[in-house]
């Protein structure tokens, strides 16, 4: 008998003002305007759908992520978030996150959207250089970005966050060091701070710019690693800080393999189900189809043996140790079915085990791939 992990629910809001050259989410360039009150009922509906999937189960955590979610008015949210209480038994402690971009972040706005219970923010903030911002195609400058910021801090909300790229199309070490000194100076509890990526069928996929070469790309890290280790952050997540008790519950349950629902254009779901099955959903991609009424895009079971290689990889994401009893707890696979891989990466050094525990090594985060290649395939 498979252990029901903690449950979250995401939500996808599918447009932005325009779209960023180097995104590969499911967003889509706003034409007039956002048809709100008709997506936000689609929402619900699709929810209903899904809340058969869980039963009495309560949600920990919320997420409502895009596209660009504070292009909602405070009325929809508070009528989408009315929505979800009344569908699902949300805990009362629930940390509820929304995704904002700088330049649609209002005061007025704001403070409703936390009384429709939003109590934890996103900023995509990306870069304070005015030059990077517009190579990045953001519609927000620096100073909509620091405003966000103080805005989000005098709310007196439960946590905020701040997203910063860096890697950025012809960036120094000091312009790179420079963005996320004056990160850290807006002392967020905190900071989503990854590498740019440029990923297939984007504008920079086709029209590559010129990337900072590796020595760069590892003189920010490193230095920047010890920059926000000196500020008092803790990296839990490959690409995540926090200062202490303000990492994100939602992305914890993601890589600690919990289960969630997904709702809205081209939301990903992963639920496991009393009767011993992991069920994963896709929603309909493209908001067209998905306001005809047609919400679910696919639904398929996961097969058991892609089940180690789905776990490590989510687990193996998180620098915590790892309770070594949740493999099976969660996967309904005896430790058996792995121990010819987990063997291997200890003999390469990847990975350090215990009688309890097992915890990836600084030998193992930069190998990362080539560990979970050996939980490829198991049988």
């Amino acid at each position: 008998m498979l252990k029901l992990p903690p449950l979250s629910l995401y939500i996808h809001i599918p447009w932005c003002v325009q779209k960023c050259p180097y995104c590969d989410f499911n967003s889509h360039t706003l034409k007039g305007e956002i048809p709100q009150r008709e997506y936000v009922e689609h929402l619900l509906q699709d929810l209903d759908h899904d809340v058969a999937l869980i039963g009495d189960r309560s949600v920990k955590t919320i997420f409502i992520g895009g596209g660009t979610p504070s292009l909602l008015s405070a009325e929809s949210m508070q009528m989408l978030m009315d929505g979800v209480r009344q569908r699902v038994n949300l805990d009362l402690q629930a940390e509820i996150t929304m995704e904002a971009n700088p330049g649609t972040v209002e005061a007025e706005r704001f403070s409703g959207y936390q009384a429709a219970g939003i109590n934890r923010i996103s900023i995509g903030v990306q870069s304070f250089g005015d030059d990077k911002l517009i190579a990045l195609g953001r519609i927000h400058g620096p100073q909509e970005a620091k405003r966000a910021a103080k805005l989000a801090t005098e709310l007196h909300l439960r946590s905020f966050n701040l997203d910063l790229m860096h890697g950025l199309p012809s960036q120094t070490r000091d312009e790179g060091l420079s963005d996320l000194r004056q990160a850290i100076e807006l002392s967020p509890p905190h900071l989503s701070w990854y590498q740019l990526t440029i990923e297939p069928n984007t504008q920079f996929g086709s029209r590559p710019p010129t990337l900072p070469d590796d020595d760069t790309l590892w003189d920010i890290y490193s230095q920047g690693h010890q920059l926000l280790t000196a500020a008092g952050y803790q990296q839990y997540e490959t690409s995540a800080y926090a200062k202490p008790g303000y990492q994100c519950q939602h992305n914890l349950n993601y890589w600690r393999f919990g289960d969630y629902l997904g709702i809205g254009c081209g939301a990903h779901g992963k639920v496991t189900c009393t009767d011993g099955r992991i069920l994963r959903t896709i929603k309909t991609k493209h908001p067209r189809g998905y306001m005809e009424g047609r919400y679910l895009q696919q639904s398929y079971n996961v097969a058991a043996e892609d089940l180690p290689f789905e776990y490590f990889m989510n687990r193996f994401r998180l620098l915590e140790a790892m309770p070594r009893n949740e493999f099976s707890d969660y996967t309904g696979l005896p430790e058996s079915t792995v121990r010819a891989a987990l063997d291997d990466a200890l003999q390469k050094g990847y990975i350090t085990e215990t009688e309890h525990e097992w915890q990836i090594t600084e030998h193992g985060k930069l190998f990362l791939n080539s560990l979970l290649e050996l939980f490829l395939g198991e049988e």
